[in-house]
């Protein structure tokens, strides 16, 4: 998002970016023996972007992989996704895309190298999804970060239908209940069918289909075509 901007933001980011260049590279080691369906996409994306995102994609893949053959419960996946997507480096919208506001796929994210805070909501997202997680116990969430004064998007994951949902964050790599943080205010929520306007850290007030998001159905639309779109600027140099 554009107005990520702040100092304190940036300060995290930047400290972030640095452990992401040391400790990247031990999630591209090893190699793991993708499927017919999965090279087609690893040769598109090395064609696409380059030699580093293509390993970016078999270390992806060889996660959801793991994860299914070892058949981790929810609360593993949850973490195991959240950790892989956190070591990506953040860059906005307007650097990475050359756009004001783009909500990449998860190879478009992958493959660019970066992306702001949609970018590891919806990739997180849709590799729970991959991994077993119900619709049902997911939303992406707006929200405004408080301390900040930003606006933000979060994973959320809700246990059962009353329970207070945990956030996977970029910004706090912790997994959280909603309850433990403060500094975030919920605006709106959906997943792959509802809308939702959030009164407080529940579930909030259904406002109808997940269609009404033109952003979302664009995006869905994208990741069903698997179609790609190239970044303004090679993050990997």
């Amino acid at each position: 998002m554009t107005w990520l901007r702040g100092l304190a933001y940036k300060t995290v980011l930047l400290s972030l970016s640095c452990t992401v260049l040391l400790l990247w590279p031990l999630y591209l080691s090893g190699e793991y023996q993708l499927n017919k369906q999965e090279m087609a996409q690893y040769k598109k994306a090395k064609s696409f972007y380059g030699e580093r995102a293509g390993k970016r994609y078999r270390a992806w893949r060889r996660l959801i992989a793991e994860g299914k053959q070892k058949k981790w419960d929810e609360k593993t996946a949850l973490k195991k996704v959240n950790r892989f997507f956190n070591w990506m480096q953040f860059s906005n919208d307007p650097v990475v895309w050359g756009a004001k506001d783009y909500w990449a796929t998860p190879l478009e994210f992958l493959g660019a190298g970066a992306g702001d805070c949609e970018d590891y909501s919806i990739a997180k997202y849709m590799s729970l999804r991959e991994l077993g997680v119900p619709d049902k116990k997911m939303r992406l969430v707006y929200v405004k970060a408080l301390s900040l004064n930003q606006f933000h998007m979060v994973t959320a994951y809700y246990p059962t239908p009353t329970s207070v949902p945990l956030i996977l964050d970029n910004i706090d790599g912790e997994i959280k209940p909603a309850t433990k943080r403060k500094d975030l205010a919920p605006i709106y929520s959906f997943n792959g069918s509802y809308l939702w306007l959030m009164k407080a850290k529940g579930k909030g007030q259904l406002a109808g289909s997940a269609s009404r998001l033109k952003r979302w159905t664009d995006l869905k639309k994208r990741f069903s075509s698997k179609s790609l779109r190239k970044p303004r600027v090679n993050m990997d140099g």
